[in-house]
């Protein structure tokens, strides 16, 4: 179970501070939300790895608790996550999403605890958001977060808002386990795990972001210091095991989006340095919409974008050169029927990848989620290569609270 002494630490700390909390809080200020689910990934070929199977059944727990006090001044959010997965060890496991207390004034706000930050416009990656490790045994696509413990201070200007966060402990990236599918060939050990930094995960890393509205133009410039998000897998002494190194990085990253109409231009573009390697990434494009198709309900969007990476190394990253190609179906009906396809082509090789999302409520209180990921990797020096055998197609039934 992917629960560390100082996480299980923070989940003590949550609960008792959330007693505290619900003990002097009013009844009409409480608020509780959130969903259960069960879960269902059958993937479509047997693994090439002995130990992983093609059916994968899971239990999710995700509530979340709601107070406010002081005339609307201060609020607290406690968001605790459980997964308990059949097949992969690693995947069963407990994290605190948020643990937060939030302090409001005209001009400037202030939270402390476990939180999670969200930078980024485009839709196929994300590559200025760097605040939140990601929680990769959730899902591949990366957009499950860890909460981070931060210190945010805010600040609204009329010239922008700027943020300033302050993180003293390091959440490191979850890996599917020797059980688990979507992995590589060698297992990620994520117990021997080193840093650069002699303070490990108590490395204090900070970061900056300005952000503003100029007429149609959403613009952010951000600065992080600390540890990398993303480690360098290394080849343990037996050589039958990786193991995560975490450099210490800078990254300035921008991001910008334009809304005129139906149309949404996108920009993310970063610079990062470590001590192993520095380059420069960026991913944008365009989303079109088309609203009331054939004189109904129905929008239609279409997304278009190109990834870069100058690093030239397919190991480091799958996307040094993509393009991304997608559609969104929105029937804006009573049950909130969405549908979501794209394909990322590399552009020197046939090498794809397809990601295909849809949802419908059933009733006022359940949902009924489809998923597929699908593969077709040839070339054995991209990182996609490991997952050539794990297209699945996955069922969710969450019941909402």
């Amino acid at each position: 179970m992917i629960l560390n002494v100082s996480v299980k630490h923070w989940v003590k700390i949550s609960w008792l501070f959330g007693a505290a909390m619900m003990l002097s809080a009013t009844a009409t200020a409480n608020e509780w939300s959130g969903y259960m689910a069960g879960e269902y990934r059958y993937f479509q070929h047997e693994s090439p790895f002995a130990d992983p199977g093609q059916y994968d059944p899971s239990f999710v727990l995700s509530p979340e608790y709601y107070h406010e006090w002081d005339e609307g001044q201060q609020s607290l959010i406690i968001a605790p996550f459980l997964r308990i997965d059949q097949q992969d060890a690693e995947r069963t496991h407990v994290d605190l999403r948020e643990l937060q207390w939030l302090y409001v004034e005209d001009d400037w706000e202030l939270r402390l605890g476990l939180g999670k930050v969200f930078w980024g416009v485009t839709e196929s990656q994300h590559l200025v958001d760097v605040i939140n490790q990601t929680d990769l045994v959730e899902n591949s696509d990366t957009e499950d977060k860890l909460g981070q413990p931060m210190i945010n201070l805010s600040f609204f200007q009329d010239w922008g808002t700027v943020d300033l966060f302050v993180m003293p402990y390091f959440r490191e990236r979850t890996f599917a386990g020797k059980d688990g599918r979507l992995r590589s060939s060698l297992v990620v050990d994520t117990d021997k795990a080193s840093y650069e930094s002699g303070a490990g995960r108590q490395h204090l890393d900070v970061a900056l972001r300005w952000s503003q509205t100029f007429g149609d133009w959403d613009v952010g410039l951000s600065h992080f210091y600390g540890t990398n998000r993303e480690p360098l897998l290394q080849l343990n002494a037996t050589f039958d095991a990786l193991i995560p190194y975490y450099e210490i990085m800078h990254q300035t990253g921008l991001d910008i989006q334009q809304t005129t109409e139906s149309w949404l231009w996108k920009l993310e573009v970063i610079r990062r340095e470590t001590t192993s390697d520095t380059f420069t990434a960026l991913t944008g494009g365009v989303e079109y919409t088309f609203y009331g198709v054939f004189e109904s309900n129905m929008d239609v969007g279409l997304i278009a974008e190109y990834l870069f990476d100058d690093r030239n190394d397919e190991l480091a990253t799958p996307f040094e050169d993509d393009v991304l190609i997608g559609t969104r179906l929105a029937w804006n009906d009573e049950q909130s029927t969405e549908l979501l396809v794209g394909m990322i082509q590399d552009v020197e090789s046939s090498d794809v990848s397809w990601n295909i999302e849809a949802s419908r409520r059933i009733g006022d209180r359940w949902k009924l989620s489809a998923e597929a990921r699908l593969f077709s990797v040839r070339n054995n020096d991209t990182a996609l290569y490991s997952f050539r055998d794990d297209d699945y197609f996955q069922l969710e039934l969450a019941r909402y609270f």
